[in-house]
């Protein structure tokens, strides 16, 4: 009986390795199931229109059914368009607003400076300038910083938008392409040492579109981090050869640290990522063809009635 189930194992095994027959049962209970979610059924399977509508924020996955997932996508983009564009605007105005009365004192304090001959009011109107440039120097601090975040959500805007249209072609690859054929790891391996390629390998559109949104995000905040340190290292060296008060030196200083920390931050995020992004490759390839419905069969057990096997390849 053993040597009849191992006959009946290699005999399924090697039906569902035939090129011709995989993932063919021959039953349609069981060839037409549902392995995921790509296989929502749609009227809509034009690639050209699935694309054109994913330069909309989640179009694609509205026109190809996957509802859910375009309202999240379309929710992120408009509420980071809302503010890179709008609020990041009003935020700055504000600040330039706030700012203006003190430009007018220390247009006002300069001029008092030129024209008086007093020494103790020429060191009075010295100290009131000097407080007054302080808070401008803190608030174009605060404007800076403003720009330095605008720039970083404009980076994630486009690469949600990103995602959003590999995503949408993913939907249309699986739903014209699904395979549960076992992929080979190696070439999963390799492919995956280029970020995206051995999701893309595996068909994974939509996970390669999550890690480009992933890569190109942490990649200019990293950027902007930097550009922040060397704002505040020439703001601090400046402080340093005015001898200035300990405050501004101090604020400046605990800046250039948080900056540091933000840009070391996103370099190892985008380290972990790539390394995630190589195993995850390696994974998918290994279980590619776990629904393959030849997994699963009944085999006709000697002395009559029929047993359940199941194999698993790897």
């Amino acid at each position: 009986m053993v040597g009849l189930m191992m006959a009946l194992l290699l005999s399924v095994s090697a039906f569902a390795g035939s090129p011709l027959q995989k993932g063919v049962t021959g039953i349609e209970a069981i060839d037409t199931l549902k392995v995921n979610e790509w296989d929502i059924p749609t009227e809509h399977n034009s690639l050209l229109t699935t694309m054109l509508f994913s330069v909309l924020p989640g179009g694609g996955q509205y026109y190809t059914g996957h509802y859910v997932r375009g309202g999240f996508i379309t929710a992120i983009e408009l509420g980071l368009v809302y503010d890179v564009f709008f609020n990041k605007s009003f935020q700055n105005d504000r600040v330039m607003e706030q700012a203006r009365p003190f430009q007018d004192s220390v247009s006002r304090y300069t001029q008092l400076i030129m024209e008086t001959s007093s020494r103790d009011s020429l060191n009075y109107y010295y100290n009131r300038r000097a407080d007054y440039v302080s808070r401008i120097r803190a608030y174009s601090d605060k404007k800076m910083e403003q720009e330095d975040l605008r720039k970083a959500e404009m980076a994630w805007l486009c690469g949600v938008q990103l995602y959003g249209m590999f995503d949408a072609f993913g939907i249309w690859y699986n739903n014209h392409h699904r395979s549960v054929e076992l992929r080979d790891m190696k070439k999963a391996l390799l492919w995956a040492l280029l970020p995206g390629f051995g999701q893309m390998y595996n068909g994974e559109f939509g996970k390669a579109g999550l890690l480009y949104m992933s890569f190109i995000g942490s990649g200019v905040s990293v950027w902007t981090s930097q550009n922040m340190v060397n704002y505040y290292l020439d703001r601090k060296h400046a402080l340093e050869a005015e001898a200035n008060n300990s405050a501004d030196l101090d604020r400046v200083t605990e800046r250039v640290t948080y900056y540091r920390k933000n840009r070391n931050q996103y370099i190892w995020a985008s380290a972990l990522l790539y390394l995630y992004s190589v195993a995850d490759a390696v994974v998918d390839a290994l279980l590619s063809d776990f629904d393959n419905p030849m997994h699963m069969a009944v085999a006709p057990v000697l002395g009559g009635g029929a047993q359940a096997v199941f194999t698993f390849d790897f």
